[in-house]
């Protein structure tokens, strides 16, 4: 793992908050993620399953975790399979986890190969009534690839058709929702990679550097520090930023442009989510310090209201409104806009025409119930935006915070966001000339 070891305390935490809400004679079971072919003989960096890891920390492929808290042999009720490790796999693919290594990880004490799960999987099921077993369920996952949990799923039904069969997804997404201690500073530690990140690059940002060479800044900072990308990075200059997943990052970055950047580092598997929008020559104009400012109010101003108990659907709303003053202050918008809206297309949805913000955690858009209220321990992102293409810039901000009894806390409330903040480190940049 290229992460510091998580203190195994966490995941033990993780499976004992899931086998409290196990029903009677329950077994649930979660697999690895498979490592994707591209071509030839190619294929992808494995990328962890995200509820394996939260219940197990192991990061290895072909891994398998059941636990079954009911189980009538004690060594049974807690199992995690691997790789047996041999030294041809050493000398083509490196180094396996050991069983101790593994115990260390997860903190399960019983740790086997995978070559003995068959046998031991059909004694476990002759005891267990329910089988809770995983599927992604996230509500925007286009679901086109079978996964090793869908080949299980299919296999366990030809071989055990009469138990009943339960969705994990459903226990699981209210868990990971809330976010523990040990994950918020896990979160906390990929928000301040991201910070460097960011910092580095207004020192960097200038006229006739390309969106690419943006990137690989980023790259050298997270990569020092033990991250990776959350996810592909959006550096937008100029009218790019009204691509709302614009990715192509090739341009040149010219002067009187702003520059948007949605970036963020990962770390230990856990996403930072920021977007900062800078001025490529180190100063705004007039007209992008007031679009700026206006979406800045509105981030400030929903930030304030993620409160305990406010359902997401309402929190838009809320932002919507905002966002509707501040085009009309603007000139985007007239009053006339604003009295022909209808709910489900307020008037801001012109300039203003994605969402607010999402759970925040092992993924990126992390799994949740958004139709359930804030609780305490939810760890969202706040993102309004403004995109004018008929003026060639698109301004958007966003931090990440953890929802409280006493209030939301902002987790990037150190990174500069401010305009003064953001002009006076530009100004700090290195005059010497580009090789």
């Amino acid at each position: 793992m290229r992460h510091a070891l998580i203190d195994s305390k966490l995941f033990v935490e993780h499976r004992a908050r899931l086998k409290g809400l196990l029903a009677p004679k329950s077994i649930a079971v979660l697999n690895a993620n498979d490592v994707l072919p591209t071509n030839a003989d190619g294929s992808l960096t494995l990328h962890p399953n995200s509820d394996l890891f939260y219940l197990s920390g192991i990061e290895q492929e072909e891994s398998i975790l059941w636990i079954a808290p009911d189980a009538f042999d004690p060594r049974h009720r807690e199992i995690l399979f691997l790789r047996e490790p041999s030294e041809h796999l050493k000398i083509w693919e490196g180094h396996k986890l050991s069983k101790a290594e593994a115990q260390k990880i997860s903190g399960i004490e019983q740790v086997k190969w995978l070559s003995e799960f068959p046998g031991l999987f059909r004694q476990i099921m002759c005891e267990m009534e329910h089988v809770h077993l995983n599927s992604n369920e996230h509500k925007r996952a286009t679901v086109d690839v079978q996964t090793r949990d869908d080949r299980f799923v299919l296999e366990c039904l030809k071989k055990f058709p009469l138990h009943t069969y339960h969705r994990l997804a459903r226990l699981m997404h209210p868990l990971r929702v809330v976010k523990s201690v040990g994950e918020i500073r896990l979160l906390q530690e990929a928000v301040d990679i991201t910070a460097e990140g960011f910092g580095r690059l207004l020192h960097f940002v200038k006229p006739g550097v390309h969106e690419y060479e943006v990137e690989a800044e980023l790259i050298h900072e997270f990569v020092r520090r033990r991250a990776k990308f959350a996810y592909n990075p959006i550096i937008a200059s100029g009218a790019n930023a009204c691509t709302l997943h614009y990715n192509q990052n090739d341009q040149p970055c010219r002067k009187g442009e702003l520059l948007l950047l949605d970036i963020a580092a990962c770390y230990a598997n856990y996403n930072a989510d920021l977007t900062r929008t800078i001025p490529v020559s180190g100063r705004f104009t007039r007209r992008q310090r007031q679009v700026y400012n206006a979406v800045l109010r509105v981030m400030r101003a929903s930030i304030a209201g993620a409160t305990v108990g406010k359902l997401h659907r309402d929190w838009q709303k809320e932002s919507q409104a905002m966002m509707n003053e501040e085009l009309l202050e603007l000139g985007l918008l007239k009053k006339s806009d604003i009295k022909k809206q209808t709910e489900a297309e307020p008037a801001c949805r012109k300039y203003f025409m994605h969402g607010l913000g999402h759970p925040l955690g092992l993924d990126v858009h992390d799994v949740g119930y958004t139709d359930q209220p804030f609780a305490p321990g939810w760890v969202l992102t706040v993102e309004p935006g403004i995109y004018i293409p008929e003026e060639g810039f698109a301004v958007r901000l966003e931090n990440d915070i953890v929802v409280t009894a006493d209030g939301p806390v902002d987790l990037m409330a150190r990174t500069p966001v401010e305009v003064s903040e953001i002009e006076d480190l530009m100004a700090r940049r290195p005059r010497h000339k580009r090789r």
